[in-house]
């Protein structure tokens, strides 16, 4: 490891939209580099969702170390908090003995929150989650939208609010705090100790929504409606309010056609890799890279982000 990598401590975060490539150009930096990977994949802590949130496999995990990784169960309480803590934590472990480590995901809260940090929060009553769901799976998002819209306008016009795990966070905020959860944002927050470079992987939009299309497939033939159908059960909880699943249960539900659920699965995958795109693209430090990079070229990127 050249001396100049002793100076600062880097970690080389890497994001973009699902199905881009991310895991694969994550291990490659975490060989040449002989270093961890922390997932920032919010869907890929269960444990029991395997198929549906696309976990690196088994020899992907094998090819460098992996934290973050099914380290979680759908029945415990896991917040993005909790997890800016722990990564934080880790990362000041591994950088002990290594000068870089990679970070790797595309949940965009979550690659935020250990680059930047969290705005803080009020504890709130966990029951309000509880009937927010409920009333989701009842009702759908709409009565979500209308709710935020009457008790905070301003987080209601500037955030995604096709997104329900969006919607619920900001509406258990305003009903537990009594006040505007945006109220909450925007205070200054402590820089890390550690430099950041910050790496996106993009594609035109036909071939991220043609990659996603056959990774919906794959995960059909590899046995995502038996997996979702061990978890009916239990589809309430908040960690299956995911994309893949939500589907497969509305079909359980008999709300849909086993094709309808297919083909929901990927419309809906879609807009999700459209917000990741929007919410990555707000990073002016974030250097882009096209899906088909070179990867000796990208690595001389880095280095020499790494002399400055």
């Amino acid at each position: 490891m050249r001396k100049y990598l002793m100076k600062r401590k880097t970690l080389l975060a890497i994001v973009g939209p699902t199905a881009i490539g991310k895991t694969k150009l994550a291990i490659a930096l975490a060989n040449h580099y002989k270093t961890d990977i922390i997932s920032a994949d919010s869907r890929q802590f269960f444990k029991e969702m395997s198929i549906g949130t696309a976990v690196p496999s088994k020899e992907e995990l094998q090819q460098a170390p992996h934290h973050f990784i099914q380290h979680k169960s759908i029945f415990d309480s896991y917040t993005v908090g909790d997890f800016e803590k722990e990564a934080l934590l880790v990362l000041e472990e591994l950088f002990i003995e290594k000068d870089v480590v990679v970070m790797v995901g595309g949940s965009g809260l979550y690659i935020d929150a250990v680059l930047k940090g969290l705005d803080y929060f009020p504890e709130v009553n966990p029951k309000i989650r509880q009937d927010l769901n409920a009333l989701f799976q009842k009702k759908g998002i709409q009565p979500l939208k209308e709710q935020l819209q009457q008790l905070d306008p301003e987080q209601y016009a500037k955030m995604d609010t096709e997104n329900p795990h969006r919607l619920i966070r900001a509406l258990e905020v305003s009903i537990g705090s009594g006040k505007p959860y945006s109220s909450f944002l925007n205070k200054q927050k402590p820089k890390r100790p550690f430099q950041i470079i910050s790496l996106g992987l993009s594609a035109e939009r036909t071939i991220i929504y043609e990659r996603i299309n056959e990774r919906v497939d794959l995960m059909m033939a590899a046995g995502l409606e038996e997996e979702a159908k061990v978890l009916f059960k239990h589809q309430g909880l908040n960690a299956l309010q995911t994309v893949g699943y939500r589907e497969l249960f509305s079909y359980f539900n008999k709300n849909l056609s086993l094709e309808e659920a297919v083909s929901e699965i990927k419309k809906n995958t879609r807009r999700f890799a459209k917000r990741q795109g929007t919410w990555f693209k707000k990073n002016e430090n974030t250097t882009w890279f096209s899906y088909d990079y070179k990867l000796n070229e990208l690595i001389q990127i880095i280095e020499e982000k790494l002399i400055k």
